[in-house]
């Protein structure tokens, strides 16, 4: 799968499941892909398991792997407050999508607005009920069974590279537990 050679992508903030099956995809479509990881054990054993075309780096790193005038097609973070200092190396037509169980629709809205002159879309997915590693108890949603991180991945690009004509959307992957 090539869907996206030649596309940069970005995945920072903690590093999770979904974070990961975001990366994971990217490289096997054949992007380059800089992910964020905090300790050196977590960053050696990501980087093995994503392999050559990935950079796993700590947070504070990803402006030091970005090559000079290398733009970022696609960003993935956490919150805004952690994309934003990465917004600048976004080109114009690229793609932000914020992955967190609660984004702000707010804060959806207004970093979209803010960046629609430049064309790059804005948008989140808001996972809920995705199993966890050792995770227990959880209520089942109305689909009868626990997300798993790679369905959250596949929503994340797909807003990312194919919503071309959406931004400001919250994207609920919860398996029908919230209602509009």
């Amino acid at each position: 799968m090539t869907k996206y050679t030649g596309r940069t992508a970005v995945v920072v903030g903690e590093a999770t499941a979904v974070g990961l099956a975001v990366a994971k995809r990217l490289v096997e479509g054949g992007a380059r892909v800089v992910l964020t990881a905090r300790s050196a054990e977590e960053r050696r054993r990501l980087g093995t398991e994503l392999g050559s075309t990935a950079r796993v780096v700590a947070p504070s790193g990803v402006e030091d792997c970005l090559a000079s005038g290398v733009a970022v097609d696609l960003l993935f973070a956490d919150v805004v407050a952690t994309a934003r200092p990465l917004l600048p190396r976004v080109g114009d037509g690229g793609a932000v999508v914020l992955m967190t169980p609660a984004p702000s629709p707010a804060a959806v809205h207004a970093l979209a607005a803010e960046l629609v002159s430049r064309g790059i879309r804005v948008n989140a997915v808001a996972p809920g009920c995705i199993a966890a590693p050792g995770g227990a108890g959880v209520p089942l949603p109305p689909l009868g069974r626990l997300g798993a991180a790679e369905e959250v991945a596949r929503a994340a690009l797909f807003l990312a590279t194919d919503a071309t004509f959406t931004t400001g959307v919250r994207f609920p992957v919860d398996g029908g537990l919230s209602r509009p």
